[in-house]
């Protein structure tokens, strides 16, 4: 009887353990990120402290912290008109009268000269076939053909409108967010035009970042 009530005991014990170790009724939560310690100086040194992530999602209307330049034969309301259409398309508006934006805009415009390769093939009596490169691919096939092909490298230069953007939260007195494209410039002012709406619009492709 007393060995019986011992392994009775024994058993609901164990059951007892075996359901606290796997039905933990508690969830776990991060604790808050403590002050930084008191110093001497006056303003403390909190760079070991990370900062809170940023929530881009709250972000919802911009204003301009350095209004951008005019380049070549785009005034500066032009480049501000182009800007403010593709920050609008992100759903960034600029605030309400008398109000504080969430982002300040910084957005940098310059031109600069590329150097574009072009490969061509042409055709040469000489390629790379199956038994070397005397032989190569011709009306018959690789193994038979007398003709091969050989790249042509044609060096273009061109100009290329760079624009750069960045992105300042003003609470956290930091750039929360930059990027730079670039597109390349037409020669009359409708295509300079074109250029700079589509290297704004690869710029911000990527905002707000997934």
């Amino acid at each position: 009887m007393a060995r019986s009530f011992a392994r009775l005991t024994l058993c609901l014990l164990t059951l007892g353990l075996s359901a606290c170790q796997h039905d933990n009724p508690y969830t776990s939560a991060a604790a808050p990120i403590p002050d930084a310690p008191p110093t001497s100086v006056a303003t403390p040194d909190r760079s070991a402290y990370p900062a809170a992530p940023v929530e881009f999602s709250s972000y919802r209307t911009w204003s301009w912290r350095n209004p951008p330049a005019g380049t070549g034969s785009l005034t500066p309301e032009e480049l501000q008109e182009i800007v403010a259409s593709a920050l609008d398309q992100r759903g960034l508006r600029p605030p309400a009268p008398g109000g504080a934006a969430d982002l300040q805009i910084t957005a940098h415009v310059r031109s600069e000269t590329r150097l574009r390769q072009v490969y061509d093939d042409y055709g040469s009596y000489y390629g790379r076939g199956r038994y070397g490169s005397y032989y190569g691919r011709g009306r018959y096939g690789s193994d038979y053909g007398m003709w091969g092909h050989a790249p042509l490298v044609r060096t273009y230069e061109e100009t290329v409108l760079v624009v750069h953007l960045e992105l300042f939260d003003p609470r956290r007195a930091a750039v929360v967010w930059s990027n730079q494209a670039q597109a390349r410039q037409g020669g009359d002012r409708s295509q300079l035009r074109d250029a700079l709406r589509d290297a704004v619009d690869r710029a911000l492709a990527d905002y707000p970042p997934r």
